[in-house]
């Protein structure tokens, strides 16, 4: 059956790749984005009556609404969100100015939430929906340069696992994607904002941009693949809780989990302590 896609972040990247693919497979798809040139732009060649396109910056809690709203009264419900919209602040956290810090939880992380209080009372009221919130690895396991950035996608993570207790009850399931490294434009120098270095002793390993700016539209992941993948995701009655998106994503983050449980029974008599039981 024909489901009702609303997308954010649709401009590009892993965004514009799920609303081709969620269009190729027979839905209807609200794309939104802050530029909409870009959106149309991006999904130029699958324009129609199934695609609606719509304005929206997600850091802005009264578009959320607006944008919802657009949508059902274009298609007259929504079953599946994707929360895909966002950008980097990259660096050393002590050289992570706190204004860009802020900005980064204030679209990365406020953005999902913004939209998914915008749209829960629609599935609510459907007593359907699923929620899929793109993460990052970097929302998993940390990475270096990566602390505003993990920061938000940690929270986007914490969000998702708590809200799908919430509303599961309403026949709406949440899934957290946590991609590896995807040729997107996250590292694009349009959508990326690296600290400046001002700190000595960190300048011997090199800057954060000469770190991560080599990767950009080299990654091996193929956002169309996942877009595909997003898809079938979206019309499962039992989706995964978490989806690791790529060999990179599993590869790095499996050794990472097993350490983390590893210190957990190395240290359990020590938990007990704490506690005061033996």
């Amino acid at each position: 059956m024909s489901k009702v896609w609303f997308i954010t972040g649709a401009g590009s990247g892993i965004g514009a790749a799920t609303a081709r693919a969620a269009l190729k497979a027979g839905n209807r798809v609200v794309a939104t984005g802050r530029n909409l040139d870009k959106v149309r732009k991006a999904l130029n060649d699958v324009t129609g009556d199934n695609l609606a396109v719509v304005h929206l910056d997600v850091t802005n809690e009264a578009q959320a609404h607006t944008a919802v709203a657009e949508a059902v009264e274009a298609f007259g419900r929504i079953d599946v969100l994707v929360n895909n919209a966002g950008y980097s602040v990259l660096g050393n956290f002590e050289e992570i100015s706190a204004a860009d810090f802020q900005s980064q939880l204030q679209t990365n992380l406020f953005g999902v939430v913004n939209v998914m209080r915008a749209a829960l009372p629609i599935m609510r009221q459907q007593r359907a929906g699923r929620i899929i919130n793109i993460s990052s690895v970097a929302g998993v396991i940390g990475l270096k340069h990566c602390s505003a950035y993990s920061a938000a996608k940690f929270a986007v993570e914490g969000v998702t696992f708590s809200v799908a207790h919430e509303v599961e009850q309403f026949g709406i399931k949440l899934i957290v994607v946590s991609p590896g490294f995807f040729r997107t434009d996250l590292l694009d120098s349009g959508n990326v904002r690296y600290a400046e270095s001002t700190i000595d002793d960190y300048a011997s390993e090199g800057s954060a941009e000469a770190a991560y700016s080599a990767y950009d539209g080299q990654q091996t992941g193929n956002p169309a693949a996942l877009g595909e993948v997003l898809v079938q995701l979206g019309a499962m009655d039992k989706p995964p809780k978490q989806f690791m998106a790529g060999a990179d994503a599993i590869a790095a983050v499996r050794p990472v989990l097993e350490e983390r449980l590893n210190e957990i029974d190395a240290y359990k008599n020590l938990s007990r302590e704490s506690a005061g039981s033996f």
